[in-house]
């Protein structure tokens, strides 16, 4: 059972059924999934840009990822229906709790001058959603092999149905917010 998985069920689950009072332990918050993606725009002139970001990807998480397609065509952009804009992949189960252990842990702390996530990331239904601005904080990524420093967003899909109470999990999980 993955460190921060085992810590939810032991420790966490309590802590938040005193702090939100609720009687049925299927209205405790938990999480659901987490969604890492990354946009290529590049990808439309440059093919190599989309590999090295499915490498990217596939080493940080441990899963193969699927790739965002256009809706529509813009041609301002240079940009047909059907060409792949981004990927991203879903982690749910035992990878989805490693990967919240490695983030928490290891990945945000290498950052620098790093003052903890953002308060205002929340969507208002529970879910937070981060953006990281480098992926060679990612211990798996090997400075020297990356092509071009790309951006990622992970989004952390909770089943709580305020911000309050997705705030309460993901602090009682190790996420390190800010005091603003």
């Amino acid at each position: 059972m993955p460190r921060l998985k085992d810590k939810y069920t032991n420790e966490v689950v309590d802590q938040l059924k005193q702090d939100l009072n609720c009687d049925n332990v299927m209205a405790i918050p938990r999480v659901n999934k987490i969604v890492v993606n990354i946009g290529i725009g590049e990808a439309i002139k440059n093919s190599k840009a989309l590999d090295a970001a499915i490498a990217d990807l596939t080493a940080i998480t441990g899963q193969k990822p699927i790739s965002i397609k256009s809706s529509k065509s813009i041609s301002q952009f240079g940009l047909r229906k059907g060409d792949t804009v981004g990927v991203k992949v879903t982690l749910r189960g035992n990878r989805m709790w490693e990967f919240l252990d490695k983030l928490v842990s290891v990945v945000l702390p290498r950052i620098r001058e790093f003052n903890g996530v953002s308060n205002r990331a929340w969507d208002g239904r529970g879910n937070y959603t981060l953006g990281l601005n480098d992926q060679t904080v990612f211990p798996e990524i090997e400075f020297d092999k990356v092509d071009k420093v790309r951006g990622l967003e992970i989004c952390i899909n909770t089943s709580a149905t305020t911000d309050e109470a997705g705030r309460q999990l993901l602090t009682r999980l190790g996420m390190p917010f800010s005091k603003d």
